[in-house]
């Protein structure tokens, strides 16, 4: 992206706008209600016609004045800002809190400051491998710079909603859904590394529109119901064979050391055949899934 274009995508930036306070013009329009009333009791108490110019003077530059102050009112709530327009042309962004006043032709636009939480709708990616997985993703966002959320963009929620979505086929095609070998980034596996590159990857779209990301997570992360039941399959498998590795190696261990402390304590002397058998029986005992049951041999090994 080139610097002209940069420039154009922030064409917007938020300046402090100019007001005044509206107490202060509340106090006015109550002085013009008060002048009204006066010239109106004049005007019913005036006798002579050829004094009534002033008074009817009088009376419409009190209506006039209070037409032209009620005008300019408006309210912030905290968390709230409002962005002042000259006849289309932007001119500052009011976040002074409680009532107040602008002339009356300056254009009023209220924009939310407060944070907004989203989840996002559950959608279908393909990941690193292939695999349709669904996702969902939950986003705490807010509005920063006011002069980009509205005149950057024609709909800034609207946006958050699209750049949400694109984020997330963004990084759900980065990684692969599951490591059986456990050598890679997942998006399983590592959600605090993969959420975080998600909250880089939407901070960066939606700076367009003056809007940052607090914090982002997924809500819904699982294969596609096309592919869910063999997946299912293939992780217990991997399961059941990581399963009886340990139990392999935990059997061989024992072994080693039944065999090491008859050895060492001369408890028996074993030859190769007589060592192979207890070996074998014990393996037998150690890795079968039943209850062994014992058999007394009343012979040797060679009768």
């Amino acid at each position: 992206m080139t610097e002209d274009s940069k420039n154009n995508l922030n064409a917007s930036s938020e300046n402090i706008a100019s007001s005044f306070n509206g107490y202060l013009m509340l106090l006015l329009m109550l002085a013009s209600i008060g002048w009204f009333g006066w010239a109106l009791s004049q005007l019913i108490g005036n006798d002579g016609a050829s004094g009534a110019g002033p008074v009817i003077v009088s009376l419409g530059a009190s209506i006039f004045a209070f037409l032209f102050v009620s005008v300019g009112f408006y309210m912030i709530q905290p968390n709230q800002g409002v962005a002042l327009t000259l006849f289309g042309a932007y001119k500052g962004t009011d976040r002074n809190e409680g009532l107040r006043w602008v002339w009356p032709w300056i254009g009023k636009a209220k924009v939310s400051l407060r944070a907004n939480n989203l989840i996002s709708e559950k959608i279908k990616v393909n990941d690193l491998r292939g695999n349709p997985i669904e996702m969902a993703a939950q986003v705490v966002w807010r509005v920063t710079d006011t002069a980009q959320a509205l005149y950057d963009v024609d709909d800034y929620k609207a946006f958050v909603l699209a750049q949400i979505e694109a984020a997330v086929r963004t990084i759900g095609a980065r990684y692969p859904y599951d490591d059986f070998t456990h050598q890679e980034v997942t998006l399983r596996g590592n959600h605090d590394q993969v959420g975080g590159e998600l909250r880089m990857e939407l901070m960066e779209r939606l700076r367009v529109a003056g809007i940052t990301v607090d914090e982002c997570g997924f809500t819904h992360l699982a294969y596609a119901q096309e592919i869910a039941g063999a997946m299912l399959r293939r992780q217990q498998a991997e399961a059941v064979v990581a399963a009886r590795k340990t139990l392999v190696e935990g059997a061989v261990g024992m072994v080693e050391m039944a065999l090491e402390m008859l050895s060492a304590k001369n408890v028996v002397e074993l030859d190769d055949e007589r060592r192979a058998a207890m070996v074998s029986n014990l393996m037998v005992v150690l890795c079968g899934e039943r209850d062994t049951q014992p058999v007394v041999n009343t012979g040797t090994l060679y009768t």
